[in-house]
This record gives structure tokens, sequence and C-alpha cells, in this order.
């Protein structure tokens, strides 16, 4: 009884506690709530840019939030301090990794109107030389060239035909639209692949009217992102004095350099030049690769043509070999 009467007295309400009427339960309050609308658009507009930095310079997540956060969220200011990170962080990448032997990479070959180039860039292993990074590399170290080829200022008589070593290589402007020279370039695809690289060597060849140029790439694949540049293992330039344009020289100076890339000639001879078979050294006196039972002499002569000089690269030779071809 004493139980069911404080049961009673705990539910009836005291007197002028609130008004009379039936016990009304009250849904229970919520938490409190804040206004999340600025925050939301706040976020999904650093998710953009976010998205926008990473496609645009292809850094990690974490560097470009950390340089959208660095530079208060301008989109020019972050990727320059991305940049600009990369390159420091390449640079200490390169000293690091400076004296690895360096005997893969690639040839690559340009040409642009009277101009063609031929480079070559190592790097340690031939896995890295397919990696997209690394082919861009050598197209950079291509136009560099080409343009540096371009501002000579000369009047052609004549071809003209130049070489760059590493060091001068590398002090070239990238290219019209990258700030910086090749080193620069060298250092941010060092950091960003890994492994010692070096850009080896460059050749260039202008040419007047009344001279080709022919050109092969053994295993050639065009680059990605530059149709006129071909990438390869080894690479020749063949300079030719011709009368007339005639409409099979593409073909024939491909063919001429086959022969150059194939049978390493160390000079070109004369057509006056006796054969000398397999172990000789000029080039218009050699078999020709093609057709072994006729010389290469005998194959251009019908051509109309006269073959005055050439350039062969390949990629991972001794700087002994490169210095004497």
């Amino acid at each position: 009884m004493l139980l069911l009467r404080s049961l009673r007295l705990c539910l009836v309400p005291r007197t002028g506690s609130r008004p009379a009427g039936p016990l009304l339960l009250q849904p229970p309050q919520p938490w409190p709530t804040f206004h999340t609308g600025p925050w939301l658009y706040a976020s999904a507009s650093s998710k953009e840019l976010l998205m926008k930095l990473r496609r645009k310079t292809g850094y990690s997540f974490v560097n470009c939030k950390k340089a959208l956060e660095t530079c208060g969220g301008d989109l020019k200011e972050a990727e320059s301090w991305l940049h600009k990170q990369a390159q420091k962080e390449g640079w200490d990448k390169a000293v690091k990794l400076h004296g690895r032997k360096t005997k893969e990479g690639l040839i690559g070959l340009l040409q642009e109107g009277n101009t063609t180039v031929l480079v070559e860039v190592n790097c340690e292993t031939d896995f890295v030389s397919r990696n997209s990074k690394f082919q861009q590399l050598v197209q950079q170290v291509a136009v560099g060239t080409l343009l540096h080829c371009q501002n000579l200022k000369d009047q052609l008589a004549t071809y003209s035909k130049g070489f760059l070593n590493s060091t001068e290589l590398s002090e070239l402007r990238a290219g019209p639209d990258r700030e910086g020279s090749l080193k620069d370039q060298l250092a941010l695809a060092i950091g960003n692949l890994g492994e010692n690289m070096i850009l080896k060597r460059a050749a260039w060849v202008k040419v007047p009217s009344g001279f080709y140029v022919g050109s092969y790439v053994h295993g050639a694949m065009h680059s990605p992102s530059l149709h006129n540049l071909m990438l390869g293992k080894y690479g020749a330039l063949v300079i030719c004095e011709t009368s007339e344009q005639k409409a099979n020289l593409e073909d024939l100076g491909r063919r001429l350099g086959q022969h150059v890339v194939g049978m390493a000639p160390l000079s070109v001879g004369s057509l006056d030049d006796e054969p000398g078979g397999e172990t000789e050294t000029k080039m218009l006196s050699q078999p020709y690769l093609l057709d072994p039972s006729i010389t290469l002499g005998q194959y251009v002569q019908p051509q109309g043509v006269s073959v005055v000089d050439f350039v062969r690269f390949e990629c991972g030779e001794s700087e002994e070999a490169a210095e004497a071809e």
C-alpha cells in the first residue's frame, strides 16, 4: 500500500507546477546542431582544386593537399610550390645516385624543316627507359637541342653539323613553354623515377637547298606526345647532296640510315675506293646491308645522290667509341 501511494504521488503533478490536464509525454530533444552549408561548400571546392592540381601536375594527393594548404588555395602558386619542392628533392636524389652505371636509355631523333637532331639520354634499367616520364625527358632534350640549333645564326652554303656533350646539353633551355634548363628537368625525372640518369650527348645537322638528311631509328617507336620524334636504341643521320628533289628520297634516306646502324662505318670514303669486304670501315666500300652482293657505293650511284656525311648513335656505347664516331 505504501508503495502504491508513493507511485501516485510521483505521477500527480504538484499544485502550481503545471496546469491541470492529462500528462503529455514530451519527445526527446535532439542534440544541438550547427549550420554546415559553408563548410560543405568549402570542402567541395577544396576537393575540386585538389583533383585539378593532381591531374595537372601528377604529384600525389598528399603533396597536392600540402601545396594548397601552404599557398592558401591558390592553384597557380601551389603548382609552382610543388615544382620547386620536387626540384629540390630531385637534386638531393641525383646526388645520392651519382656514379651508378647508366647503360640503358633511348636515342631520340627529331626532324623539323631543314634541321635534324639526334640525342641520347641514359638510365640504369630498360624498365625505366620504357616509362612515359623518361620518354618525356628524351623529348624535352630533343626539343631543347632543336631550338638551340634553330637559333644559331648562320648562312648555309653547305650543310653544317655540330655536337653537344653532356655538360653543354644540360645547360640548354628546357623548351619554349618551360622554365629552367634541361638539367632541371633531369633532376625532376631522377626524383620521380628513382634511377641515376644522364643527358649523354646530342648531334644536330642543318642543310640548305640541294641537300637531304636521311634518318633511321632501329626498333623505332613514336613519342606519345610529339609525332615527329622517333625513339629507339640506335639512330643514324645520313647527309646527302642531290641536284633535284626526288620522290623516293625519304625511302632512300631510311635505307642508308639502316646501313649505317647495321654496318657501323667510321668514314664515308669515295666511290673510287676498292671494296674491303666485311672488315671495311669506309661506308661506300662496305657490302650493302640489304644486298651484300654489291657495295653501298654501287647501290647509291644510280640513285642520283652523293653521300657526304653521317652520324651514328648507339645507346650505352662507351665514351671512347662515341668519340671515335
